[in-house]
């Protein structure tokens, strides 16, 4: 498999113009048999055609017919820790790189650097949630898909996400708690458990899931890379 470069396309695009104006002289010559006027025609052709071109390109580009914008989207993953939100953002970021979008993925590791560390308290979490969310929506607006990896465990929080992005897609990764816990290898729900971490969303405070989610995904019934694939589906009709 080949990728061409840029440099092999201009190189192809200009050495097609001098094949056409060439073979635009040699049929003049052949027809006329003067040389004078042969280049001369394949001069005025060039010309010609650089104008017609330029005014062409210039008419269509105001011309919305057959012209279909992309709408970024952000992407909202919440779901119980372990539940495979950021496997699935990362599956999902590349699928929408390979169409030639601008893709941006947050999850509590990414975006650990651009705030301050928050705590955990139901408020603390909710205020650091609405920062991924404005952040988010700052970049909805450059034209950045956002994929957004959180647990976001409170419906309020979500709430004013989804009310400052223009296109939010709710995506609701429903692993079971069970099933989440079996597959924690770093030990997080037996140390929520033990009460060495408070605020442990399904273990010592509620986790809020959505009502109403654009998408559902299990991944304890399905693979990251089928939830991944049912996401990009639905955007797909809209990119």
């Amino acid at each position: 498999m080949y990728k061409e470069t840029k440099s092999r396309s201009i190189v192809k695009t200009i050495s097609w113009r001098i094949l056409a104006t060439l073979t635009t002289i040699s049929l003049v010559y052949i027809f006329i048999g003067d040389t004078t006027i042969a280049f001369t025609v394949g001069g005025i052709e060039v010309f010609l055609k650089m104008l017609v071109y330029f005014f062409h390109e210039r008419i269509w580009d105001k011309l919305n017919f057959g012209r279909h914008e992309i709408q970024p989207f952000v992407v909202w993953l919440t779901g119980y820790a372990r539940s495979g939100k950021s496997e699935i953002g990362k599956q999902l970021s590349v699928m929408l790189k390979e169409k030639g979008l601008k893709v941006e993925h947050f999850d509590g590791h990414s975006v650990r650097d651009l705030f301050p560390q928050t705590g955990f308290s139901r408020f603390e979490v909710n205020q650091h949630i609405e920062r991924v969310g404005f952040l988010s929506s700052k970049l909805e607006k450059q034209g950045v898909f956002v994929i957004a990896s959180f647990l976001s465990p409170y419906e309020e929080s979500r709430e004013f996400v989804r009310k400052i992005c223009k296109n939010f897609v709710e995506v609701y990764v429903s692993t079971p708690l069970e099933f989440c816990e079996k597959n924690d290898k770093k030990g997080v729900y037996a140390k929520a458990r033990k009460g060495e971490i408070q605020n442990f969303p399904g273990i010592n405070v509620d986790y809020e899931a959505p009502k109403n989610p654009k998408i559902n995904v299990d991944t304890s019934m399905m693979t990251i890379e089928q939830s991944a694939n049912k996401i990009f589906n639905y955007l797909k009709k809209y990119i």
